[in-house]
């Protein structure tokens, strides 16, 4: 490719970059939109498997009721399911007992009461909070690696209580992943392209791709904050502020795994299971998500991480363990697996997505902020209060679009009523 020219190059082709490339494009700025895979959608990718759309990434419509996305997706024609998550049901009794169950949901509030009577102390690690010697916290730390991808014992309590939710949410049928990718439908886009350096000294950005040089006058970075960690030569000059944030909010892990089942009808719809009710390292089991043949296995944190270490074939026969122990020996040959995605491998995200470590949720302000207004950053991990969400990851993107629309003085006066003010 020979050496081309953009007014804006977005760069990193999920919900953050998206959203900012189609907000310059349709203020009718010139916008190309880089991405290092060979397909849009970044953590949030859904793939057709046995007619079966499957969410490997993002999967949920948090915040439903103000998400944008939500809109986006009935706008393309795709079906919304409003059905009751399966946390906020009761799970089977197999292994897990109703007054098991009832004695462990009243340490999950309890554990919650302090973390928020905590919050306007100084940060913490947040399994500080943990009761000593209660029976829940291994299961705590569980949930937690479903919520964070990382266990209590990393994470920034103040980071936590930061998060904001409704408490709303639904699925795409047709897949979350699937409707963030044809939201970029009418882009200019440079695919399989991994930006190598973003050159930042001269009177132009000089973006090196993998497939060629690009020009531009404004860069949006939308790439996950393990990349910009892990990458101190991407910028030059080199931005060690940006570096350091970026190391202060690293990613979790939340791997899925889709399993076909045979006679799923034995199944309520939505309904599940935990593998484990006394150990961190456990899998949470959805069957029939949305009422399909199915089961959408949960593994994260540390149990994720040690499980990627041997290969994709290491979940299914922990899952397979998990189930047999549960539903008995003759259960192993009603499922097979179907797909998963391990994004810890993923040279593209090495996580699924951000927490911030204790005495470091401000990393987040910090990263978002603009450089020399030239250079711009969005994602889910500049987000305060919506991060790990594919919609915090476009509200970021939409702020990062019209930062730069103010900065140029082009947008239109539709845009600038709804610019923030200095």
């Amino acid at each position: 490719m020979a050496e081309s020219y953009s007014e804006v190059v977005v760069i990193g082709g999920g919900a953050a970059g998206i959203a900012a490339a189609r907000h310059l494009s349709d203020a009718g700025m010139s916008c190309l939109l880089i991405e290092a895979r060979a397909r849009l959608g970044g953590r949030a990718f859904t793939a057709e498997r046995q007619g079966f759309p499957l969410d490997l990434g993002c999967g949920w419509l948090h915040s439903a009721d103000r998400n944008p996305w939500a809109a986006i997706a009935q706008a393309q024609g795709l079906t919304l399911d409003k059905s009751a998550p399966p946390w906020e049901r009761r799970s089977l009794s197999l292994g897990f007992p109703k007054i098991d169950q009832e004695s462990f949901t009243k340490a999950r509030h309890e554990f919650y009461a302090r973390r928020e009577a905590a919050i306007h102390g100084p940060d913490r690690v947040a399994s500080d909070l943990l009761e000593p010697g209660n029976r829940w916290n291994e299961m705590l730390n569980a949930v937690s690696t479903y919520i964070s991808g990382a266990e209590l014992d990393q994470l920034s309590l103040i980071d936590l209580e930061n998060y904001d939710d409704t408490g709303v949410n639904w699925r795409v049928v047709e897949g979350y992943g699937t409707a963030i990718a044809a939201h970029a439908a009418p882009l200019r886009t440079l695919m399989s392209a991994p930006v190598q350096r973003i050159d930042h000294s001269g009177k132009r950005l000089r973006i090196e791709t993998a497939k060629g040089v690009v020009t531009a006058d404004r860069a949006i970075i939308a790439l996950p904050s393990a990349i910009l960690s892990e990458s101190e030569t991407l910028f030059a000059p080199a931005l060690p502020q940006k570096v350091e944030a970026a190391a202060g909010l690293p990613l979790g892990l939340a791997d899925k795994l889709f399993l076909a089942l045979e006679h799923a009808e034995e199944f309520d719809k939505d309904s599940r299971l935990f593998g484990h009710t006394d150990r961190a390292a456990t899998a949470t089991y959805h069957l029939r998500p949305s009422g399909r043949p199915l089961i959408e296995v949960y593994f994260g944190g540390r149990n994720a991480d040690a499980l990627e270490a041997h290969g994709e074939h290491a979940f299914f026969e922990a899952a397979r363990d998990e189930l047999v122990g549960l539903l008995g020996a003759d259960f192993a040959r009603r499922i097979k697996p179907l797909s998963m995605h391990p994004w810890r491998a993923d040279p593209f995200a090495r996580g699924s997505y951000s927490y911030a470590l204790p005495g470091k949720a401000d990393c987040r302000a910090t990263l978002a902020q603009p450089v020399d207004g030239r250079l711009f950053f969005a994602g889910e991990a500049c987000s305060k209060h919506d991060y790990s969400t594919a919609h915090g990851a476009y509200r970021s993107g939409i702020a990062a679009a019209e930062a730069v629309l103010a900065a140029t003085g082009k947008y239109p006066p539709s845009l600038a009523a709804g610019l923030p003010g200095p």
